[in-house]
């Protein structure tokens, strides 16, 4: 049975392994530990983990975000949803986007926000059927340089 639970900065070496996983490229060990630091004080990041005896083998993170329109509410934007592809199809992506979600509940959220690339067409099967539905809109992406 997994354990999900908030993941720990000893965790971090793990963490960045399922991020390379996910992204195809290694990461910046260095500046993922300066990161963590920063989004681990600060309330409206939320990022979890999966471990089945022990082992981190699936994350998520949720933003909680403010919004000023209509009735003010927040609303939470999921991030870096992944699953090791050595335990995929054991419940764990499930039961991340689950706990999440509660937690998007208890702070009140009036809805959850995520983009998934057009070709991962088993991820859009995936999140259907916790619920999510496609909405026609364009997502568009800036990458910005650094100086």
């Amino acid at each position: 049975m997994a354990v999900i639970k908030a993941v720990e900065a000893q965790e971090l070496e793990q963490l960045n392994l399922l991020y390379e996983e996910l992204m195809g490229q290694p990461g910046h060990p260095g500046k993922l530990a300066d990161t963590f630091r920063r989004i681990e004080q600060d309330e409206r990041y939320i990022l979890l983990g999966a471990y089945i005896e022990g082992e981190l083998l699936g994350s998520i993170m949720g933003i909680i975000c403010q919004d000023l329109v209509g009735d003010c509410r927040s609303f939470m934007v999921v991030e870096n949803v992944v699953v090791s592809s050595r335990a995929r199809r054991q419940g764990l992506g499930k039961q991340l986007m689950n706990r999440l979600e509660a937690l998007a509940h208890e702070r009140d959220c009036s809805y959850i926000i995520l983009v998934s690339g057009d070709k991962r067409k088993e991820a859009h099967i995936f999140y259907e059927a916790l619920g999510f539905r496609e909405e026609k809109v364009e997502g568009y992406r800036k990458h910005l340089v650094s100086h």
